[in-house]
């Protein structure tokens, strides 16, 4: 008997570091933010429209990006996402001005929107639908993995270098991975490195086999109820995932006093459970398929389990001390990052893959979109109470958003889609 091979997870390694490399770019602003505050002099609402310029432009590409991969495939379409986000993170180390750093941050935006239509896509052409959850939640603990050396790179190259070099070394690290992705990535029917018993694994629970299959426009996809429950299921939880990102630094400075210029033990633990939550996740679903579980079934109850676990953080209000707030950010972030392993592996289990990165596009712009109006709410309810002279207010109302919205997401997608049954699209 022959055995089966193990390049989908070479595959797999290569989407990690994508995404390390992904969030390690926008992450720096966030840890730049007190420094960044002060040089210019910007107010929250300030820092909140730069957020939300990366967002528009984040959700306008995403609609974009997922129709572009669909048609060129994800090795080209990778690449061009790889080096436009690069190049605008390099970039902002020439910004004077709250208009110039929020103009390269749309630049960044409109880069980094191809990194999970690609990396989706690619899961769903690599992987059987036991293995896309786990496959997925190891390439989006990348996020993680970002979140975390950020804490880390990102202080001492301020200390040492100063804040423009900072936005240098990050962003040119994109270029290192594009030579290994360029050489060693193909879709399985080209690979000459996949052997035929892989292939077949691969290939054994799905109806498509021809890696060149017509795309699907992307309007055409909005006439499904699959869309729309992937779609809303992305508008009420990925804000929350940018608010972890972009104001989390600040909050324990503000609200514990935590010195940024200084590696970050606190936002290395918070962004280390996000790496447990994500990968464990993943394995969840799939090992309840691989006991028998339906997968609608599997996927539905881990990601409600998930969104009760974020559910506590409404208690971050009562936190007196930084580690009892660590404690709980941590479980939230780690269930929100256990839920993305899982939605985005409904959206393969939901549509054929000749359609699977326009629907990521369309989720993510749906993301995105909630992404632009949450950092208005956050923006305007913390200038609000820091001029009232208590900020930490204005977080709790925004802890009580974030604790409610993934339950609420669950309720909406299965409302839709009960047993997540896949879309019949015509040629």
């Amino acid at each position: 008997m022959e055995t089966i091979g193990k390049y989908r997870w070479k595959i797999c390694a290569l989407l990690f570091f994508a995404t390390t490399i992904n969030y390690l770019d926008r992450q720096v602003i966030g840890l730049l933010k007190p420094v960044l505050e002060k040089e210019f002099d910007w107010s929250e609402t300030d820092y909140s429209n730069i957020v939300i310029t990366f967002q528009a432009a984040y959700a306008i590409s995403l609609l974009g990006f997922g129709g572009i991969i669909d048609r060129i495939g994800t090795k080209l379409g990778y690449s061009i996402s790889i080096v436009v986000w690069s190049i605008a993170a390099m970039m902002h180390a020439l910004a004077t001005g709250t208009m110039s750093f929020a103009f390269m941050r749309g630049l960044l935006g409109l880069g980094e929107a191809g990194n999970f239509p690609a990396a989706i896509k690619t899961v769903a052409e690599w992987f059987p639908k036991n293995e896309r959850a786990l496959a997925t939640g190891i390439f989006n603990s990348g996020a993680n993995i970002g979140a975390v050396a950020a804490p880390i790179m990102v202080p001492w190259i301020l200390g040492v270098y100063g804040w423009e070099m900072a936005f240098i070394a990050t962003g040119a690290i994109g270029f290192i991975w594009l030579i290994f992705w360029w050489f060693y990535y193909e879709v399985p029917s080209k690979h000459q490195s996949l052997s035929k018993a892989e292939f077949d694994y691969i290939h054994a629970d799905m109806e498509e086999k021809d890696d060149n299959v017509t795309p699907v426009r992307w309007s055409k996809l909005f006439g499904f109820k699959q869309t729309w429950a992937f779609f809303f299921g992305k508008m009420f939880t990925d804000p929350i995932w940018w608010f972890f990102l972009f104001w989390l630094p600040s909050y324990f400075s503000e609200r514990f006093h935590l010195d940024l210029k200084k590696p970050s033990l606190e936002l290395i633990i918070v962004y280390t459970a996000t790496t447990i939550g994500s990968i464990g996740g993943g394995w969840l679903s799939g090992y309840l398929i691989n006991k028998g579980w339906p997968s609608f079934k599997a996927r539905k109850w881990s990601m409600f389990s998930f969104a009760i676990a974020v559910v506590p953080i409404m208690l971050a209000r009562y936190c007196d001390t930084i580690w009892q707030a660590v404690g709980l950010i941590s479980l939230a972030a780690a269930a929100h990052q256990a839920w993305s392993a899982n939605i985005y592996s409904i959206a393969t289990d939901m549509f054929p893959k000749k359609a699977v990165s326009s629907v990521i596009g369309i989720g993510g712009m749906a993301g995105s979109v909630g992404g632009i109006f949450f950092p208005m709410i956050v923006g305007s309810l913390l200038d609000k109470y820091k001029l009232l002279g208590n900020i930490n207010d204005g977080y709790n109302i925004i802890f009580l958003l974030c604790g409610s919205a993934y339950v609420l997401a669950w309720v909406i997608i299965y409302a839709l889609v009960p047993t997540l049954e896949t879309a019949k699209i015509d040629d």
